[in-house]
């Protein structure tokens, strides 16, 4: 609406002046040396609007005729870099789904057309990865490293081709210089502090992690627990240098990350060393109430110097109270009682886990057999049996299984990486067992057989009971004392010839004799394998077997009759060629 106002009030003007143009009387005289012009205002004023819309256009006119070169190189290098931007974008595409010709081919494309652009670069670059030519892509990551708009992209080529041909040395170096022109720059603070802590120093990974804090690559809780681990690294590195240090740092770590269990033992065991036992106490159970572990039950066993073993037993029964049904309270009681000699404690702690019982359960269980009762077949027992149990939790990172804690994987290298858990090989399966129980681990751990105490039989006893009490726990068989050789021969007296006895009946079976030893029936015994009716006849790989044809004998070949001749003319023609 406003533009139709104003173009209104603007051809209101144009005719207000064309109108005050003709109303203007008198005439205009040009004098040129002899020329004399005279004209009128209105006139004059028309004809020098048409002399300045012919200059104008003459102008133009030879602006253009100038100008038409540059429009024609400006206008070639467009479309040339147009046509290098969509083999760009092809062969960005032909990368993304993995045709190296293509690529390949884009690439050239693009370098001739556009040489200066980035991405040609970049192409260029990611099709030689692709390609498997790693000099071709260092040759172009280095160009890019070489320009300002592109100097980190091309340090992060660099960085990615020194991992892949191991070198972790030039590795290091490309981070570090990126690291300088880019703080921020999350993948190489990560290089440069995971090298620093794989070289140990603690410091100097500590002031990584402080700049990615302020960066604001970290948020608040990450950057506390990662500085308590880094700090927990130093001090037991520390704790037998600088001791001041490693307190020092152990404080400061257990206050950022109270439930790092190596930062918590550390921490107790110092305060033990300076007699603060309450607080010694506190660091324990804060870290056992988020993750027991063996090391926290036998630091806070430990919190007092020179305990006896029943204050020590009684110590641990008041930590393991406070997670109740836990694995490692059962076995930190059972350490202590066995220690205390308080071995039906023992027993009953490691009773609800006997059924299924780790390495640690099963090792304790031939502990306790040897030590309480001197049983060192049922000890033997449960050491065979901790072979096949399953294992206890350990330190895992990234599938690495260490027996200590460690403050970053050496797997991937990542911080703060290890866990308490149980190792993924050892998490029982829905397959059978590969080493079924033995015969031997089951008798010997099943309840033990007490023996028997047989009466004498009473008077008038039949002698059917006296046999099946000698058949009972594989007793021998009476034996009868020979006479001695010097005595004086007995005169035997005549005796009465008793009465035959009843008939038996039928139902009731003459008694065999009981036999030396029985068959036990806990042992089960395996069928024994079926003899094939055929024994198959086994050959080496080299063994070229027996020719079943036999050695030929010249002189055991049987002579046939001889062949007749052919007749006709195929035998005149075998004849002539004979001859």
């Amino acid at each position: 609406m406003i533009r139709i106002i104003l173009f209104l009030l603007l051809i209101a003007l144009g005719a207000a002046g064309a109108a005050w143009v003709a109303e203007q009387t008198g005439d205009f005289v040009l004098t040129w040396g002899t020329v004399r012009m005279t004209t009128t205002f209105p006139v004059f004023v028309l004809m020098s609007g048409v002399v300045v819309v012919a200059a104008i256009m003459l102008w133009s006119i030879l602006r253009g005729f100038w100008r038409m070169p540059g429009h024609i190189r400006r206008g070639r290098r467009e479309r040339r870099h147009a046509r290098g931007r969509h083999a760009i974008t092809q062969g960005l595409l032909a990368i993304g789904h993995g045709d190296s010709s293509a690529a390949r081919g884009h690439a050239e494309v693009a370098r001739k057309l556009a040489a200066h652009d980035p991405l040609a670069l970049l192409l260029h670059a990611q099709s030689a990865q692709l390609d498997g030519d790693r000099d071709g892509a260092q040759r172009a990551f280095r160009a890019m490293a070489e320009r300002e708009d592109t100097r980190l992209l091309g340090l992060r080529g660099l960085f990615i081709e020194a991992q892949r041909a191991d070198d972790p040395v030039a590795a290091v170096m490309v981070a570090e210089e990126a690291l300088k022109l880019s703080p921020s720059s999350s993948w190489a603070s990560h290089a440069v502090l995971g090298f620093c802590c794989a070289k140990g120093d603690w410091t100097g990974a500590l002031t990584i992690l402080d700049n990615n804090q302020s960066a604001g690559l970290i948020d608040k809780a990450t950057y506390r627990r990662q500085r308590g681990v880094l700090l927990t690294a130093r001090a037991l590195e520390l704790q037998n240098v600088d001791r001041d240090l490693s307190r020092e740092s152990v404080m400061e770590a257990v206050k950022l990350a109270p439930t790092l269990v190596p930062a918590a033992v550390l921490a107790s065991k110092y305060e033990s060393e300076a007699h603060q036992v309450r607080r010694s106490m506190r660091l324990v159970e804060a870290a056992w109430l988020a993750q027991p572990h063996p090391d926290l039950a036998d630091a806070y066993a430990h919190v007092k110097l020179g305990d006896a073993a029943r204050q020590r037993l009684v110590r641990v029964e008041t930590l393991a109270a406070k997670a109740p049904g836990h694995i490692e309270g059962a076995l930190a009681i059972a350490r202590a009682a066995i220690d205390a000699a308080e071995f039906g404690k023992a027993r009953a702690a490691l009773e609800p886990f006997i059924s299924a019982p780790t390495q640690r359960v099963a090792m304790l269980m031939a502990e306790l057999e040897r030590t309480e009762h001197g049983d060192s077949g049922r000890a033997r027992a449960w050491t065979l049996r901790a072979v096949r149990a399953l294992h206890d939790p350990a330190w895992t990172a990234d599938g690495y299984v260490s027996d200590r804690w460690r403050p970053v994987s050496p797997v991937t290298g990542r911080l703060d990486a290890f866990q308490w858990l149980t190792p993924v090989a050892s998490l029982p399966s829905d397959k059978g067992a590969a080493i079924e129980p033995s015969p031997f681990e089951e008798a010997m751990l099943a309840t033990p057989r007490r023996a028997v105490v047989l009466e004498p039989p009473a008077a008038g006893s039949e002698p059917e009971s006296e046999l099946a009490a000698a058949a009972q726990d594989n007793a021998p068989p009476a034996t009868v004392e020979p006479a001695p050789i010097d005595a004086a021969p007995v005169v035997a007296a005549p005796v009465a010839t008793p009465a035959p006895p009843p008939p038996r009946s039928a139902e009731s079976a003459p008694m065999a004799s009981a036999p030396l030893f029985r068959a036990r029936q806990d042992i089960p015994k395996a069928a024994p394998a079926p003899i094939p009716a055929v024994i198959p006849i086994i050959r080496a790989p080299d063994d070229p077997g027996i020719d079943e044809d036999g050695v030929a004998d010249e002189f055991a070949e049987q002579i046939g009759p001889p062949k007749a001749q052919a007749g006709g003319w195929r035998g005149f023609l075998s004849r002539w060629g004979g001859n």
